[in-house]
């Protein structure tokens, strides 16, 4: 694999050190960029995230990264959003409020419904798209996706999220994650499941909801594959 040049977003809040920490055990270097100037000089990017949507959104766009990220997107090289960095690539999101995002991908950030506890927190099972996941809804064909190469059908990837993005366009759609543990004031029986996207792409823009730097051999993988992109 030829060397690349890597940057992980620094917009003044993130998962940083442990996303970084997962790339160096692969064997790459990320660079901590914290100027949008500098962006498109690098090979691939990642963005971060974690806390409130509102938030996030807002120290990117303080710090003129939306902008960056936009014209990085336009020159075809690869973007991978991890956690609240993937919702970050809708269109808004309603927590606590209404947020815009950066318009990627079609869709809205919403939270799970209240007879469900949150955070949705812990392993869950990933279901790829190419392989049915998505027929429930409906029949689009969402071929297999190199982000994926190596990774079992029903994965296990490591969750902490209240919110998910919702009516979406399932042709950008990878894999598929269903969560059903009930609030404390509902019982499993009256409990419906969610069905949310777990794993998104369109073109060179990805996205996982999961923590891929937590969720051990798996989450590797997909590191590994995004760096083999």
């Amino acid at each position: 694999m030829k060397t690349q040049n890597i940057a992980i977003i620094d917009y003044g809040a993130g998962n940083l050190g442990s996303v970084r920490n997962s790339f160096a055990y692969l064997g790459a270097c990320l660079a901590t960029e914290s100027s949008p100037h500098k962006l498109c000089d690098y090979d691939k990017v990642i963005l971060p995230g974690v806390g409130a949507f509102g938030d996030v959104v807002g120290l990117v766009r303080k710090s003129g990264f939306d902008e960056a990220i936009a014209k990085f997107v336009k020159s075809g090289k690869y973007m991978l959003g991890i956690c609240v960095g993937m919702q970050l690539l809708f269109e808004r999101s309603y927590e606590f409020g209404e947020h815009r995002g950066l318009g990627l991908l079609k869709g809205e950030i919403v939270k799970f419904g209240e007879d469900l506890r949150t955070p949705h927190i812990g392993w869950n099972q990933n279901f790829f798209a190419s392989e049915g996941a998505n027929l429930d809804k409906q029949k689009i064909c969402v071929p297999p996706h190199s982000l994926l190469d190596s990774v079992p059908n029903g994965a296990y990837l490591y969750f902490v999220h209240s919110y998910y993005a919702s009516n979406v366009d399932e042709r950008d759609v990878l894999a598929w994650c269903k969560y059903s543990e009930p609030s404390k004031s509902h019982k499993k029986s009256e409990v419906e499941a969610t069905r949310f996207p777990s794993i998104v792409a369109k073109d060179n823009v990805l996205g996982i909801q999961a923590h891929p730097e937590k969720s051990h051999k798996i989450g590797l993988q997909i590191l590994q594959n995004f760096l083999s992109l």
